[in-house]
């Protein structure tokens, strides 16, 4: 079901209707569900790269402890909310983002040696007789484990990626920062899986992040503040499984978090994706070599997931009466159809086979659980189209 307040905030859109809308109050629910199921004390923060809509950034930033960044655009807007939490993260930060992520005062995880050093030096920690009092950026080292069998989307821990420090080389990395007097560690970043859909396997996940955090600390003798297990909580988009909180909070329910030390979680995609809805018109119906295709106004150029993932993404019809021609309006009933978008492409498709008892032009197709890496994600000035208007409705 498509709720009132999104039909009604389509019926306002121009035609050909092409919209995003937001549903900031779906949001902020979401925030409330998933802070009642992490450990008191844990900080909740919301990875920007999931929806950077400034409206969205803006109203999650107060709700919840801060704001994961991995670019510096998306420091600078989080930075404009007065987030008080800012965690800056990522593989390819420029001496620009470093030395912007240190005026804002960000904790940042860092991604190699070579960054670390470059942050030291772009911090002016790097100089001869500086003192333990200049120690002023927080910085918490990514680490890429070994053994981490944590099930996704997208593995970034336990394989080869270009993501964070091989835990073979974090001996090195530890006794670097001791030798930039600008670098305060704090810390381990572990963010392991995207859209992990097992929540008991992922309470487990963080059990023992927490605990080879602990054992690397004293191992290292490292003053253990902070632990970032990540993000990664998932959606099925096409099907009927879903993360179980409440499988989560049980799982959470016993683990001990050290006096002292920060458990800090990244959600994105899970926060906002059910407060996402893109609708667009049906510009054109027609039959080739035996199936129908319902032609968009819009297509993968705004929502990449599901060409970019290999599923057809549900969708809704919802009936326009309006017909402006003089001529009879297209339709079918009763059938399947495979509904595709306006760009240059076979490759732009949304949905294969979608049941639908009547579609004609004119009428719009709404696709719910798009507020997570929709828009964001998309390759949006392929043919240069105009964008979907966005529209953001709640609170």
């Amino acid at each position: 079901m498509i709720p009132p307040d999104v039909l009604a905030a389509l019926r306002d859109q121009r035609r050909p209707v092409c919209a995003y809308v937001y549903d900031l109050d779906v949001a902020h629910r979401t925030v409330d569900a998933v802070r009642a199921a992490l450990p008191p004390g844990a900080l909740l923060l919301y990875a920007v790269k999931a929806n950077s809509h400034p409206g969205v950034v803006a109203a999650l930033a107060r709700h919840v402890d801060g704001l994961e960044v991995a670019s510096g655009g998306e420091l600078e807007l989080a930075a404009g909310t007065g987030a008080s939490t800012i965690v800056f993260g990522g593989p390819a930060k420029t001496d620009a983002e470093l030395s912007a992520a240190v005026a804002a005062g960000a904790l940042v995880h860092a991604e190699s040696l070579l960054e670390l050093r470059r942050l030291a030096a772009v911090a002016g920690g790097d100089r001869a007789g500086a003192g333990a009092g200049d120690r002023c950026v927080r910085v918490a080292l990514r680490v890429n484990r070994a053994g981490v069998d944590l099930a996704g989307s997208h593995r970034m821990t336990g394989v080869p990626t270009q993501f964070g420090i091989d835990e073979a080389a974090l001996g090195d990395a530890v006794a670097l920062v001791r030798e930039l007097p600008a670098l305060r560690l704090v810390g381990f970043g572990l963010h392991a899986v995207s859209n992990n859909l097992d929540a008991v396997a992922h309470a487990a996940y963080v059990a023992d992040a927490l605990d080879w955090s602990v054992a690397a600390a004293r191992r290292l003798g490292v003053p253990l503040e902070y632990v970032n297990v990540g993000g990664g909580l998932g959606l099925d988009y096409a099907g009927d499984k879903r993360f179980d909180l409440d499988a989560l909070r049980a799982g959470l329910a016993g683990m001990r978090v050290p006096r002292g030390v920060t458990l800090a979680f990244e959600p994105g995609r899970f926060l906002v994706a059910s407060a996402g809805w893109y609708a667009a018109e049906v510009l054109d119906l027609k039959r080739t070599h035996g199936r129908w295709f319902a032609v968009l106004r819009g297509g993968t150029h705004h929502f990449r997931l599901p060409a970019a993932w290999g599923y057809s993404h549900p969708a809704v019809v919802v009936p326009v009466e309006d017909w402006p021609y003089p001529f009879e309006r297209p339709e079918v009933r009763d059938a399947h159809v495979d509904v595709v978008g306006e760009l240059c492409t076979p490759r732009d498709v949304l949905a294969r086979e979608l049941r639908v008892d009547r579609l004609r032009v004119g009428d719009v197709l709404v696709f719910g659980n798009t507020g997570g890496y929709g828009w964001d994600i998309s390759h949006r000035d392929f043919l240069r189209h105009p964008y979907p208007q966005i529209v953001l409705i709640g609170e």
